[in-house]
């Protein structure tokens, strides 16, 4: 059956939004084959680490209680350390999200009376009660005896490196750089974009230790923030990293003795990295990382045609279609709240589980204001499978990442921009 029509018939698009669609599909061929040849290295650099680590179906069983002497973890941890060209790693599925891993990175290299610079300016929403910028500051480093700083991005988007020099004082043990733009209307940092930051914030202090938060942004250049410098970092396996199959996890690479600290803050001191069970999960992590370098071209993908597209109709976007990328995020603006939840509302109804369900504006844990979420995924909180957020506050913009497949990113596209401009 033709495309279009199965496209009319079934899911009842506007043939007009279907030509809109298919007219800036072809101008996003050229950007497509940069994509694939990211993928393509990337997928070498997964399949040479898997070989020089001798993967073997031995490594796919599980462990219970303890986790001792878990040759499967074991082995997932050297790959990771080998692919981010890192120490150490732990990579566990008792890490439960991004958020999670950049906490034990905080709370296990930071003590009393050390301070923390946020070279982004205001870090992801659900960091700011874990830093204590928000909230009552419950078990944040606030109360902890942490002292912090933060320094805005410039008006580019970029990492202002001078001011950041100049806050530096003996009493600086970290600074933070957040990889991706986060709820924020800016261009995310590209690898070279760190790596320079990197290099002039050690001309001031060299032992002072550099992390990212890495969410978002694995594979989709050929280098990790590890690669140019980075002490640490930190991610989430439902991201890009897990390739839309592990089913919950996160990691932390880097200097061994930083990833040993968060990992006392994940189990207790003493313990650290030598407990944890992998709960017959190792296959799935594994396979899961295989895939990743090309379920992140996907959704790269999707997200240009998408940014293409939305401008292509007068909206605002970031990044354009053209531009590099260093995550999958795809920010969009709309002009009114009712015309943002629309499209959120659209891109569930395009997703293959809960597409009857609407999305409304709710109170999210870790959240100041209300957010929306379109989230039918087969992994809860995925943010590799198609998803698309948003605060419900002014400018109203709508965060749309992942995609397991690029065709399924096409028809949430169609469905959301029918469930806009629908016929009177």
């Amino acid at each position: 059956m033709d495309t279009k029509k199965f496209l009319q018939n079934n899911f009842h698009i506007n043939s007009k939004i279907i030509e809109v669609i298919e007219k800036a599909e072809k101008d996003c061929y050229p950007v497509f084959r940069k994509i694939d040849k990211t993928v393509e290295y990337n997928q070498y650099k997964v399949i040479y680490h898997f070989q020089k680590n001798k993967l073997s179906d031995i490594h796919f069983n599980g462990t219970t209680g303890y986790g001792y002497g878990d040759i499967g973890r074991e082995t997932i941890e050297k790959i990771y350390a080998g692919i981010f060209a890192a120490e150490d790693a732990l990579v566990r599925p008792q890490i439960v999200s991004g958020t999670h891993a950049i906490a034990l990175c905080l709370f296990g290299n930071l003590k009393p009376n050390e301070e923390l610079i946020s070279a982004c300016g205001r870090p992801y929403d659900t960091l700011e009660e874990i830093i204590g910028i928000k909230g009552e500051g419950r078990g944040s480093l606030k109360e902890y005896g942490v002292i912090y700083k933060e320094i805005p991005l410039l008006n580019d988007g970029k990492i202002d490196i001078e001011s950041v020099k100049k806050a530096i004082t003996s009493k600086t043990k970290m600074v933070m750089i957040q990889r991706s733009k986060g709820y924020d209307y800016r261009k995310s940092l590209k690898i070279e974009d760190i790596e320079k930051a990197i290099s002039e914030i050690k001309k001031v202090k060299e032992d002072v230790i550099i992390f990212v938060d890495n969410c978002y942004g694995e594979f989709t250049e050929i280098k990790e923030p590890t690669e140019v410098g980075a002490d640490i970092i930190a991610g989430s396996l439902i991201k890009n990293i897990g390739g839309g199959i592990a089913p919950t996890g996160g990691y932390v690479v880097g200097k061994k003795e930083l990833v040993e600290n968060a990992s006392y803050r994940l189990y207790a001191p003493g313990i650290g990295k030598e407990v944890g069970p992998s709960l017959d999960l190792n296959r799935l992590i594994l396979q899961g990382l295989f895939f990743a370098p090309q379920v992140v071209g996907q959704a790269l993908k999707g997200a240009v045609l998408l940014a293409k597209i939305m401008s292509d109709l007068g909206y605002e976007v970031t990044p354009k279609y053209d531009e590099e990328r260093t995550d999958i995020v795809q920010a969009i603006k709309f002009k009114t709240a009712e015309e943002l939840i629309s499209f959120i509302q659209g891109i569930q109804m395009g997703s293959p589980v809960d597409s009857h369900v609407i999305p409304e504006p709710w109170d999210m844990p870790g959240y100041q204001d209300k957010v929306i979420m379109a989230a039918g995924g087969f992994i809860q909180g995925s943010s590799i499978e198609l998803s698309a957020d948003a605060p419900i506050r002014e400018p109203y913009i709508a965060y749309v990442q992942g995609g397991l497949t690029y065709p399924q990113v096409k028809l949430a596209m169609a469905i959301a921009l029918n469930n806009i401009y629908k016929e009177e």
